[in-house]
């Protein structure tokens, strides 16, 4: 079982990565593309960190409910799965500015992906604290 939790970490922390990674980069993106007229280098680096990224989150989803499931589903893990769904929601309303983005549609301001960027930090810390603290 330690092999499917250092999995899950590992894999978490990539998806992390991305979650507060692709926000910020779609500001510098969409600075690049005011700039250049087109599709650029950092909008094929978002590109391509958001799709590595889906992968670890299915990974991390999938051994997350392993052990939810090892476990026998404490109440604490029902907040945690709850809070992984709405990080997920987040990634997915990530992927689709990525998908706009990519046919030159930045219509969101950067103070809202700031926001929209902060949002995913919160989130983790809410996850990472009921992990460690298991308020039930």
């Amino acid at each position: 079982m330690a092999w499917v939790k250092i999995i899950h970490i590992l894999c978490v922390m990539g998806w992390m990565t991305s979650i507060f990674a692709v926000p910020r980069a779609l500001i510098y993106w969409k600075r690049e593309w005011a700039r250049l007229g087109e599709f650029g280098p950092l909008g094929d680096l978002t590109i391509r960190l958001y799709r590595f990224s889906a992968g670890l989150a299915v990974i991390a989803v999938l051994t997350g409910l392993w052990l939810g499931w090892w476990l026998g589903w404490p109440g604490w893990v029902h907040l945690k799965l709850a809070l992984v769904v709405a990080l997920a929601v987040h990634y997915a309303w990530t992927g689709r500015l990525v998908l706009r983005a990519r046919k030159g549609v930045f219509d969101e301001s950067d103070l809202f992906l700031r926001i929209f960027n902060e949002i995913s930090v919160i989130g983790a810390i809410a996850v990472l604290w009921v992990v460690v603290v298991q308020p039930f």
